[in-house]
């Protein structure tokens, strides 16, 4: 299918590795050029020339933490009047609600609801003058079914979420559309991550842990970043016009809710 995107830009955060590159890697199969973004010089550049040479798009990379007013003024001075954002952050680190203090509360708003909210205000006058944009925000499955060990994640993307499900309808009249994409497990390090954490709380091997997770699955396995990436880019293309402040999971059926 043509996504009618050709030639479009896109702004793709935290796209070196995990879902956020396959986003980055769908949408230039789609023939969008992009801005990239992540904390790692070398790990972005590595993935900015894999997406050249693979798709023949225009990739710029902007090396930066877009949780900081300069990191983010430095995405926005590369890309101004992006066509395309896909805002993406590393979720919390899991936990019990003794663990976390300020501290811990502020780096999670500020990474999962914050700096999303931020780059929207400053690119959807643009979008809106234009009559044209796409907005694609990774958030969880636990913004519909809260997971009790990640409740640092949990309320910064709930906070998100409410803050899309307003604004989506304000913008949708302009021909700007802006939803979110819910991951479930995916094979990605974030996964690896909480199945080792899971294995030491248990005493047992990542292994099992991660055997027993895919289990509780009932596509029996893992997300790919692959078809989390088309996902989004169908978001993102001509023919979701129509879809407006969704929350759309992607998790192989783990969130089983009725309505």
């Amino acid at each position: 299918m043509d996504l009618g995107i050709g030639g479009k830009r896109a702004i793709v955060c935290a796209s070196s590795r995990g879902l956020g590159r396959g986003c980055a890697e769908a949408l230039a199969e789609a023939g969008v050029d992009l801005v990239l973004n992540g904390r790692r010089e070398g790990p972005l550049e590595e993935t900015a020339a894999a997406i050249r040479a693979a798709h023949g798009v225009e990739v710029t990379t902007v090396a930066a933490d877009v949780t900081t007013e300069e990191g983010r003024s430095a995405l926005l001075a590369a890309c101004p009047a992006p066509d395309i954002l896909v805002t993406n952050a590393g979720g919390p680190p899991p936990g019990q609600w003794s663990d976390w203090g300020r501290a811990e509360w502020l780096a999670a708003i500020e990474a999962n609801m914050l700096t999303p909210i931020l780059l929207m205000n400053a690119i959807l006058p643009r979008m809106i003058e234009a009559g044209w944009g796409r907005v694609v925000n990774i958030t969880s499955q636990s913004v519909k079914a809260p997971i009790p060990v990640l409740g640092l994640s949990n309320a910064a993307r709930a906070g998100l979420t409410g803050f899309v499900a307003g604004t989506a309808r304000q913008v949708a009249r302009h021909g700007v559309n802006i939803n979110n994409l819910l991951p479930g497990v995916h094979a990605t390090d974030r996964a690896v991550a909480l199945d080792t954490g899971a294995a030491k709380a248990e005493g047992i091997t990542r292994e099992e842990a991660e055997a027993r997770r895919r289990a509780s699955i009932p596509a029996r396995r893992y997300g790919t970043p692959e078809e989390f990436g088309r996902a989004c880019a169908f978001l993102c293309s001509q023919h979701a016009g129509f879809i407006v402040g969704q929350n759309i999971l992607i998790d192989g059926g783990a969130t089983n809710l009725s309505m």
